[in-house]
C-alpha cells in the first residue's frame, strides 16, 4: 500500500484553511447576531445555574465561561475566540510546526465554544462536520515533525506504525457523509428526486445561487435528469469504493467526488462546506499520486514473476468488472436510453420505494461490516509496521502510541456507527448497546454526527422569499434589500463563498413557513425598529445603502414573494417575482402585537448586560480591531486572507527552490572535496532538504 504522508499534510493544511474561513466569517457577524444589541444575544445562553464549575463546563462545553475573568462579556469573548482561531488557523496553514495536535485541539475547542452559544444561526450540518473533522485532525496531526522519516523509524520506510489509523477515520467520515446524503434523497420520498427532476428546481430555489446557477437552470431538462442520475451514482454507488483494495478504484472515486463538489461550488454559495468535503477526499489519495518526482507516478514494468503477473491481471479484471457493474446498474435502474433524433439521453427511475427500502435494509449492515473489515486491516498493518521498528526503546514508544491511537480510533468508529445507522432504523436497533452508551456519553461534544443533505427539494411552485419593508407613516413603504439574498430582480446573484451570511441563510428557511416557526425574526424586526447599527450591518455593510440609515423606520412589515429566474432574452433582469401574502404584519415600537410575540418567544431580555471595564486594554484592542475591519465586506476580507496565504506560499516555494539550487560557487566559496566518510551525512542533509520541499511546497501546489 502506498504511503499517506503527503495526503495527511494536505488534510491538515485544508482543515486549518477551513477553520480560518469559518472563524473569520463568524467574526464579521458577531455584533449583529450575538452582541448586546444583536438579534439573539449570546449572554442569554450562559447563565450560571448554581452548578459546579467543572460540571457546568462539561454540560455546556464552551471556553466563554471564562470571559468574565478577562473582563469581557460573552459577545466580546466570542470575538476574541474568533480572532485567535483565525490567527491560529492561519499559522497552521502556513507553518508546518504549528500543525500540532495541541493547535488543532484549540481550534476545535474554540469552534465548539462558538456552537454552544450560536443558537439557530449555527444549526447547519457543515458546522457539525467541521467539528467532527477538526477533532479527527487532532488525532491525525503528528506529535513530532521528523525531517528524515527513515532515520526516525530506525530504517523502516513509510509512516510510523500508528499514523495511518486516525487518517482512516477521515475516509470513514467521507463515506458516511456521501452515502447518507444520497440515501436520504430517496428515503424522503421527495417526488422530484424520484422523478429525477430535482435539478430543474434546485438552481433557482437554493439559498444563495451564483450567476452560473442561472445558466445551469436553463440547460435542457434531459441533462438535468441525467445529472440527478450521476448524483445518485456518485453519492450512493461510488462511496463503497473508498475502501477498495485496488488503488485505481480509490482514485476514480476521488475524482468523482471532486467533480461533484466543484460543480456545486460553481453553482451555489455553500460557504466552506464543499471546501471541507474536498479536504476529506484527501483520505483517498496517497504519496505516489501526489508526488512530483519523475518516475514515481508512472507505471512500473510488468513484473516478471508469475504470481505478481497473475495478481496484476486479476486486479485489472476486477477493476473492469466494477466499472462494468456500475455502468450496467446505472443503465438498468434508471432506464437510460439514447434518443439519436433529439440528441438526448432519456432517463427514468425503474425501481419502487419498497424495493429501495429492502435494498437499504440489505446493504446498510454490510457497509458497517465493510468498515469493520477495513479498520481491521489498518490495525493489522499498523501492528506489522510496529514489528519492523528496531530497538527496544523505539519499539516501546511505538507500542504506547499505537495502543492509544488504536483505542481512540476504535472508540470513534463505534461512536460514529450510531448516527450513521439512522439511515436505516432496523440496523440502528441492531447495533451493539455499548456503542449506543458510548455515543450518548459524549454526544454533546459532537464527535460524530448524522448527515443527509438536500433531503427534500423546496420551492416547487416558485422560490419563496421574505421581503422586509419599512415606513415612516405606515402608508408609503420602502423595501429593505439584503446584500446577498435575492431581492432586487435586476441585481445578479452574488459570489460570496467561502463566507456564510448566516442571517441571509435563516431568511431562506423562514420563507418556507409562517413567521412563528422562526422566533428570531421577531427580534430582527425589533432591532430594525430600534435602529441598531450592528444588525443593520448584517443587511448592508455600507450603512449608507440602508434606506433608513438616517432615522429608524416607524413601522416594519414583511411580505412573502415567489421568485423565478428570468428567461433568456429578458434584459437587465435576473429574477421575476410575484406577491403571495403578508408574512409579518406591520408593527411599531410599543405595539401590543410585537410585545406579545417577544414575550411568547422569550425574547424580552430585561436583565441589563453585566458591567465591564471599557477601558481595559483587551477591550480597547478588540474595539480597535473591529474598527479597522468593519468597513471591509466579509467576502472581501476572506478572499484577502486567501490571497495573503497564496502570496506567502509562493514566497516559501521560491525560497526553498533557491536554497536547493544554491551551491558553494554561488556563495563565492571554493568547493571542498567531499570526504568518503562524510558522504552519508551529506546524503542525509540532501534527503532532509528534499523531504522538507516535498512535504510543504508540493502539497500547497497540489491544493491550488
Amino acid at each position: 500500500m502506498a504511503g499517506s504522508r503527503l495526503p495527511r499534510q494536505l488534510f491538515l493544511q485544508g482543515v486549518a484553511g477551513v477553520f480560518m474561513f469559518a472563524f473569520a466569517s463568524l467574526y464579521t457577524q458577531i455584533p449583529g447576531l450575538y452582541g448586546p444589541e444583536g438579534i439573539l444575544p449570546a449572554r442569554r445562553m450562559l447563565r450560571p445555574q448554581g452548578k459546579g464549575h467543572w460540571q457546568q463546563l462539561w454540560e455546556t462545553p464552551t471556553l466563554l465561561w471564562e470571559a468574565p475573568r478577562l473582563g469581557l462579556d460573552t459577545a466580546q469573548g466570542l470575538e476574541l475566540l474568533s480572532l485567535l482561531g483565525t490567527v491560529l488557523a492561519l499559522g497552521a496553514l502556513l507553518l508546518r510546526p504549528l500543525r500540532h495536535p495541541l493547535v488543532y485541539l484549540l481550534l476545535w475547542a474554540a469552534y465548539l465554544s462558538a456552537c454552544q452559544v450560536g443558537q439557530v444561526f449555527f444549526y447547519f450540518q457543515w458546522d457539525s462536520l467541521l467539528l467532527e473533522t477538526g477533532f479527527l485532525a487532532v488525532l491525525v496531526a503528528p506529535l513530532r515533525q521528523f525531517p528524515n522519516r527513515k532515520q526516525a523509524q530506525g530504517g523502516l520506510t513509510g509512516a510510523l506504525p500508528h499514523e495511518g489509523l486516525p487518517f482512516w477515520l477521515v475516509r470513514w467520515l467521507l463515506f458516511r457523509l456521501m452515502f447518507a446524503s444520497g440515501v436520504v434523497k430517496l428515503t424522503s420520498r421527495c417526488p422530484t428526486w424520484w422523478g429525477l427532476t430535482a435539478l430543474t428546481y434546485h438552481y433557482e430555489t437554493q439559498c444563495l445561487p451564483t450567476p452560473a446557477a442561472w445558466l445551469a437552470h436553463h440547460l435542457p431538462v434531459w441533462l438535468h435528469k441525467l445529472s440527478v442520475v450521476a448524483t445518485f451514482l456518485i453519492e450512493i454507488a461510488v462511496p463503497p469504493l473508498f475502501f477498495a483494495p485496488i488503488r485505481r478504484l480509490r482514485l476514480a472515486a476521488f475524482y468523482a467526488q471532486v467533480l461533484l463538489q466543484v460543480l456545486i461550488i460553481i453553482t451555489g454559495n455553500y460557504n466552506f462546506f464543499n471546501l471541507l468535503t474536498l479536504v476529506l477526499t484527501t483520505a483517498l489519495l496517497d504519496d505516489q499520486h501526489l508526488t512530483a518526482e519523475p518516475g514515481l507516478g508512472r507505471y512500473k514494468k510488468t513484473p516478471t514473476s508469475w504470481p505478481k503477473a497473475l495478481l496484476t491481471t486479476l486486479s485489472l479484471l476486477l477493476e473492469l468488472a466494477v466499472y462494468g457493474l456500475l455502468a450496467y446498474g446505472t443503465v438498468h435502474y434508471f432506464g437510460l436510453e439514447v434518443d439519436w433524433q433529439e440528441h438526448a439521453i432519456h432517463s427514468r427511475t425503474t425501481f419502487t420505494f419498497h424495493q429501495f427500502s429492502q435494498w437499504l435494509k440489505t446493504v446498510t449492515l454490510p457497509t458497517v461490516w465493510l468498515g469493520v473489515a477495513s479498520l481491521a486491516w489498518e490495525l493489522l498493518t499498523a501492528l506489522w509496521r510496529w514489528t519492523q521498528v528496531r530497538g527496544w526503546l523505539p519499539k516501546l514508544r511505538a507500542a504506547i502510541q499505537l495502543s492509544i491511537l488504536g483505542a481512540a480510533t476504535v472508540a470513534l468508529f463505534l461512536i460514529s456507527l450510531v448516527p450513521y445507522s439512522y439511515v436505516e432504523p432496523e440496523t440502528h436497533g441492531r447495533l451493539w448497546t455499548g456503542a449506543h452508551r458510548l455515543s450518548g456519553a459524549v454526544g454533546h461534544l459532537q464527535l460524530a454526527n448524522s448527515y443527509g443533505l438536500f433531503r427534500r427539494m423546496t420551492g416547487l411552485g416558485g422560490r419563496p422569499e421574505v421581503v422586509l419593508e419599512g415606513s415612516y407613516n405606515g402608508h408609503h413603504w420602502t423595501e429593505i434589500e439584503f446584500m446577498y439574498k435575492p431581492g432586487n430582480v435586476s441585481r445578479p446573484p452574488p459570489v460570496v463563498v467561502p463566507h456564510q451570511p448566516r442571517l441571509d441563510w435563516q431568511m431562506w428557511f423562514a420563507a418556507l413557513g409562517p413567521h412563528t416557526h422562526s422566533p428570531w425574526f421577531t427580534s430582527l424586526v425589533l432591532r430594525l425598529l430600534q435602529g441598531k447599527e450592528p444588525v443593520i450591518h448584517l443587511i448592508q455593510n455600507n450603512i449608507t445603502r440602508y434606506p433608513f440609515h438616517k432615522q429608524p423606520p416607524a413601522y416594519i412589515r414583511a411580505q412573502r414573494y415567489k421568485y423565478w429566474f428570468s428567461q433568456p432574452g429578458e434584459q437587465s433582469r435576473w429574477w421575476r417575482r410575484q406577491w403571495v401574502e403578508e408574512f409579518f404584519p406591520p408593527v411599531s415600537l410599543g405595539d401590543p402585537a410585537l410585545e406579545t410575540l417577544l414575550r411568547q418567544f422569550g425574547l424580552q431580555d430585561k436583565s441589563p448586560p453585566r458591567a465591564r471595564n471599557p477601558r481595559s486594554a483587551l477591550v480597547q484592542a478588540l474595539h480597535w480591531v473591529r474598527t479597522q475591519l468593519s468597513p471591509i465586506e466579509p467576502p472581501t476580507l476572506l478572499w484577502g486572507l486567501l490571497g495573503a496565504v497564496g502570496a506567502v506560499r509562493v514566497m516559501q516555494a521560491l525560497l526553498v527552490s533557491r536554497s536547493l539550487r544554491s551551491s558553494p560557487q554561488d556563495r563565492g566559496e571554493k568547493p571542498k572535496p567531499a570526504l568518503k566518510k562524510n558522504s552519508g551525512a551529506a546524503s542525509e542533509q540532501a534527503s532532509r532538504a528534499t523531504d522538507n520541499f516535498s512535504s510543504s511546497s508540493r502539497p500547497a501546489r497540489q491544493k491550488k
